[in-house]
């Protein structure tokens, strides 16, 4: 089989599942969350009980099938790396983990007390720990994303250099990145409580990080 056309395959299922994966992101963050901020409790429990596990599912094996293809894509790639993608393939790896690891345990407690609550149970009071562990992933995951998507483009059509000649700029690049995950695992949601936060912090996060992959 020609190599170009697996690659070209590749490529285009790593940006569907993207697709998939980054507007159902955008939809929890964007509309869902902002919803179940003025819905009636018993429209919030059932919501988390049948809709919230159907947009789950498809989010984390969206994610799941995205850091795949972006593997094997940057396994074709490895010998000429940009210091854009690295950046980017940092972040999109980063966003991963937080699914599986952060959002998906912690949604899937929150989930089970709501269906428990409408098969008459009590809720399980872990879910109120939860809540807050995943807002605060999915938050950082929406900061992230822009100046993610940012990279992946311009990797391809606005390089600032290889990743050997940017070493310095690349390594503050990822000093900052550590320092917000590790804020989305240890610290508070800050700016990114609203809408409009999350977005001015993922556009200030892209300027911030182009500049010094270009200047630094």
């Amino acid at each position: 089989m020609d190599m170009a056309f697996v690659d070209y395959l590749t490529r285009f299922g790593h940006v569907l599942f993207g697709i998939v994966w980054i507007g159902l992101l955008y939809y929890f963050n964007f509309v869902q969350t902002e919803y179940f901020k003025e819905a009636e409790a018993s429209a919030r429990v059932d919501a988390f009980a049948k809709l919230a596990p159907r947009a789950l599912w498809w989010f984390r094996w969206g994610a799941m099938a995205t850091f795949l293809t972006g593997v094997i894509l940057l396994g074709y790639r490895h010998t000429g790396l940009t210091a854009d993608i690295t950046v980017g393939a940092l972040m999109g790896t980063l966003m991963f983990l937080n699914v599986w690891l952060i959002i998906w345990p912690n949604q899937k407690i929150i989930v089970e007390s709501n269906q428990g609550v409408l098969a008459g149970n009590e809720p399980n009071p872990d879910a109120a720990a939860a809540a807050p562990k995943a807002a605060l992933a999915s938050r950082t995951n929406t900061l992230f994303s822009i100046p993610m998507l940012y990279f992946m483009g311009s990797s391809a059509h606005y390089a600032s250099g290889s990743l050997v000649s940017n070493g310095t700029a690349v390594w503050i690049c990822v000093a900052i990145i550590a320092a917000l995950e590790a804020n989305a695992i240890f610290g508070k949601q800050g700016p990114l409580t609203t809408v409009p936060g999350v977005i001015h912090c993922g556009l200030a996060l892209a300027v911030v990080l182009g500049l010094i992959l270009n200047f630094v």
